[in-house]
Formats: C-alpha cells, sequence, structure tokens
C-alpha cells in the first residue's frame, strides 16, 4: 500500500474510479466569466467518462462547453474518522449528437434539481487521484 507524504493511502485509478460509481453527488469546477466555480451535481460513470445533466441554458451548460475542468467526490464518516477523496481533471465538452443523447437519457442518470435537465456534459479525466484516511 503505497502513502503519501501526510499518510494518507494513495489510490490507483481503478479504485479512484470504483469509488467515484459508488456516490451519486459530486462537484464538478469550472471557470465561469473568469472565476472558478464550483457546483455539486448529480452524476454517473459511463465506463471512464464522468456524465452530468444539467438544463440547456444553465451556467454550468455554458461554462464547461469544449474546456478543462475539475471533477471531485467524496465520502467520510465521521464516526470511524474514515473516508476517501477523488479528484478528476480533463476535457469537457456538450453532447449534442442525436444518437449519443438518446444513449445517456436511457442510463440511471435522474435529475436531483427541478426543472428539465436534457443537456449532458461528458467528462474524460485525463487525470485521476484520489487518497483514503483509515484510523
Amino acid at each position: 500500500m503505497k502513502v503519501d507524504s501526510a499518510g494518507l493511502q494513495v489510490l490507483s485509478r481503478e479504485e479512484c474510479l470504483a469509488l467515484l460509481a459508488s456516490v451519486p453527488i459530486g462537484r464538478i469546477v469550472y471557470t465561469d466569466r473568469a472565476l472558478p466555480a464550483v457546483q455539486p451535481v448529480n452524476f454517473l460513470l459511463d465506463g471512464q467518462r464522468i456524465v452530468l445533466r444539467t438544463a440547456a441554458g444553465s451556467r454550468l451548460a455554458t461554462a464547461a462547453r469544449d474546456t478543462i475542468v475539475a471533477f471531485e467526490a467524496d465520502e467520510y464518516d465521521a464516526g470511524t474518522l474514515t473516508g476517501w477523496s477523488v479528484t478528476a481533471v480533463g476535457r469537457a465538452r456538450a453532447t449534442d449528437d442525436p444518437e449519443e443523447i438518446a444513449r445517456l437519457s436511457r442510463l440511471p442518470l435522474t435529475p436531483w434539481a427541478p426543472g428539465g435537465r436534457e443537456h449532458f456534459i461528458v467528462v474524460l479525466p485525463e487525470q485521476i487521484s484520489g487518497r483514503r484516511i483509515r484510523r
């Protein structure tokens, strides 16, 4: 088991992807009007791709179009003082191909925010890292 200088377990890419697949909520970090923005989103993994649904006219839909973003998800248990965090960095793209939209629409990604969410953003992680803390 590899540990970093803080004593946290360093996770492999495969472990990071498995942990991402285990939670429904993460945070996407993008640039909005030249400033960093972070937004909680529900998501799922489609292979190694992170898939989000949003409204077509939302700030996220506008800002996360063919650009580099960061994505983070984590889990922490205050009772046992254990947890993990995974961060992915990669290019986000809006999906406008009707066949891909139809396929993504069939995935079990149900929006949790009110309103229409028929716009898909796909992030292909180029860099992915994670840490786990255990007592």
